[in-house]
């Protein structure tokens, strides 16, 4: 699981680097639209596995509602700092509640 991570990531990277090879007049709409895609498709992908998962099992624990926190500021436009330091507060009260 480890090593897809890692292809997909080196993959949205090289989609990234290309940008600033290609010049701007052949980046249709399309392949435009299809690398903005790519990217939020890993990134929630990566969320999902780091968030939901232990040794290979769906766990729910502190990081759960820590994530939904950061969910909602980041859907009310928080800054990014308070949402990082609102989520790792939220876990943090939570892993000492023994959750």
């Amino acid at each position: 699981m480890i090593t897809t991570v890692l292809i997909a990531s080196l993959a949205v990277y090289s989609w990234k680097l290309l940008g600033y090879l290609i010049p701007e007049k052949r980046i249709t709409p399309a392949i435009r639209a299809f690398a903005e895609r790519v990217t939020v498709s890993l990134l929630a992908a990566l969320v999902l596995v780091q968030g939901f998962t232990t040794n290979s099992e769906i766990v729910f624990d502190a990081r759960v509602p820590a994530l939904l926190v950061a969910a909602i500021l980041l859907w009310l436009r928080a800054p990014f700092i308070v949402v990082v330091i609102a989520g790792a507060l939220v876990a943090a009260v939570f892993r000492w509640l023994g959750f």
